[in-house]
């Protein structure tokens, strides 16, 4: 039975970029299998920071994938991500994983999306998963109308989805650089 149910959103805003996620895993469509899960997570000795979802398997070995490619690029966050989405794409294993990342460190935010590509947003808010559209809409709102920081925007925009998807929680972690 599949695992799935998450939602991720970042913003970067200012100097400061911030990374949130729900704890939820659900199992199939009927249970949560989990609800204290940490999908935001700081690698590459702590300067770059990772946001999966999907499948938990296929996004952790999504995860250790981008971090082997951040060693082999010196901790070049885009060239690591494309690096990842050329494997990705070529590999007839990996093109089956079934999971997305929002990858960032202090310059760039970007999401690696489940066909292999890279995607750089425009506005600096950026959101995956079951709640994604939701909490992209709520962080775009924020950043738009208030002077909150990307830390308190990610974070609402989290609430904001989980109370509408029934797939996100309120158990959020938050990483920031």
């Amino acid at each position: 039975m599949a695992m799935m149910g998450t939602t991720i959103c970042a913003v970067k805003r200012g100097n400061q970029i911030a990374v949130a996620g729900d704890g939820q895993v659900t199992m199939g469509e009927h249970t949560i299998f989990k609800s204290t899960a940490k999908k935001v997570r700081r690698v590459y000795n702590g300067q770059v920071l990772v946001g999966f979802a999907g499948s938990v398997a296929d996004a952790f070995s999504l995860c250790e994938r981008f971090e082997e490619k951040l060693v082999q690029c010196g901790g070049n966050l885009e060239r690591a991500a494309v690096n990842l989405a050329q494997e990705w794409r070529g590999d007839q294993i990996a093109r089956k994983l079934e999971s997305m990342l929002i990858v960032a460190d202090k310059e760039s935010l970007l999401i690696l999306s489940g066909t292999g590509e890279v995607i750089s947003p425009d506005d600096g808010v950026a959101a995956i998963g079951s709640g994604g559209n939701f909490a992209l809409a709520a962080a775009r709102a924020l950043v738009k109308n208030t002077d909150m920081s990307a830390e308190d925007i990610a974070v609402e925009a989290l609430n904001v989805a989980a109370s509408i998807c029934v797939y996100t929680n309120d158990h959020i972690t938050v990483e920031t650089l």
